[in-house]
C-alpha cells in the first residue's frame, strides 16, 4: 500500500544559528576518548566535549567522568550552565548547596539515575563504588567552571583573614597542601588523618535518593578573566 506523507513547515518559525552546515569544515562526530580535560591516574579522569571539540554543537556540552571509590569531583560551580549528572556505571553521591534554603542536599545515584544541578549552584560528586562512570551534561557550548581549590588558593590570605577574622599565618598553613585546579581529590600522595567530622551522618549510608541536609554558608561567586586557563599546569 502506498502512503502519502506530508510534512508541514511553519513559515513563522526560524532556526537561529551561526553554523554553516554546508561547510566542509562542519564536524558531526568526535571521539571523546581523545579529549582529556584532567587525569589523576588511570582510574580517575575527565574527558570533555564542547564546541571546541565538535564545532556544530550549540547549547550542549558534556564531561565524561571516571572515578574510583571515594574519589571526589571537587566542590565547584558552573557560572554559565546547569548540569545534569547521569550515572552509567558504579554509584556516586551528587551534593549541592541550595542557595535558597542554605542547606546541602545529597543525592545518591546509580546506573540510569540522574541528579540535576541548577546553574551557578555550588556542588560536588563523590564516587561510592569503584569503576564509577558519570556523564555530566550542560546547556552551554562549553562547560565553564570555578573550582573550590582555586578560590581557596587564589584569594589573598590577608583578605580571607581580615574578612573572616582568621589568623593569617594559620590560614596560610591550613591551605598550603591544597593544589590549585585539583579537579579530582584527594590529590595523589594525600596522607590526611581523618577527623571526627568524617563520620558525619551525611557520609553514612542513607535512604535511597533522599537528601541529607545541614546548614552551610553559600560562597559569593566571582569570575576568572579566562575560565579555561590553568596557570599551574596539571597535577598527575
Amino acid at each position: 500500500m502506498m502512503m502519502n506523507i506530508s510534512i508541514l513547515v511553519r513559515k513563522d518559525v526560524s532556526i537561529n544559528t551561526n553554523i554553516d552546515y554546508t561547510s566542509p569544515s562542519a564536524e558531526f562526530t568526535f571521539d571523546v576518548n581523545k579529549s582529556t580535560l584532567f587525569k589523576k591516574d588511570s582510574r580517575n579522569y575527565i574527558n570533555v566535549l564542547g564546541v571546541d571539540q565538535l564545532n556544530t554543537l550549540e547549547n550542549t556540552s558534556l564531561l565524561d567522568i571516571f572515578l574510583s571509590k571515594e574519589n571526589v569531583i571537587e566542590p565547584h560551580y558552573h557560572q554559565n550552565a546547569a548540569e545534569l549528572v547521569y550515572c552509567i556505571a558504579g554509584a556516586a553521591t551528587v551534593s549541592l548547596l541550595n542557595p535558597f534554603t542554605k542547606k546541602i542536599q545529597n543525592y545518591p545515584i546509580k546506573p540510569g539515575q540522574v541528579a540535576n544541578v541548577p546553574q551557578g549552584w555550588w556542588h560536588y560528586e563523590v564516587a561510592t563504588e569503584d569503576n564509577t562512570h558519570l556523564i555530566a551534561i550542560f546547556d552551554a557550548p562549553t562547560p565553564e567552571v570555578i573550582l573550590g581549590s582555586d578560590i581557596l588558593k587564589l584569594t589573598p590570605a590577608n583578605i580571607m583573614a581580615h574578612t573572616y577574622c582568621l589568623d593569617e599565618e594559620q590560614w596560610k598553613k591550613t591551605i598550603a597542601p591544597i593544589v590549585p585546579s585539583t579537579f579530582i581529590g584527594p590529590v595523589k600522595g594525600c596522607n590526611r588523618v581523618e577527623s571526627a567530622s568524617d563520620q558525619s551522618p551525611c557520609k553514612q549510608k542513607k535512604s535511597y535518593m533522599k537528601p541529607c541536609q545541614y546548614p552551610y554558608p553559600y560562597p559569593y561567586p566571582y569570575h576568572y578573566p579566562s575560565p579555561h586557563t590553568y596557570p599551574y599546569g596539571t597535577y598527575y
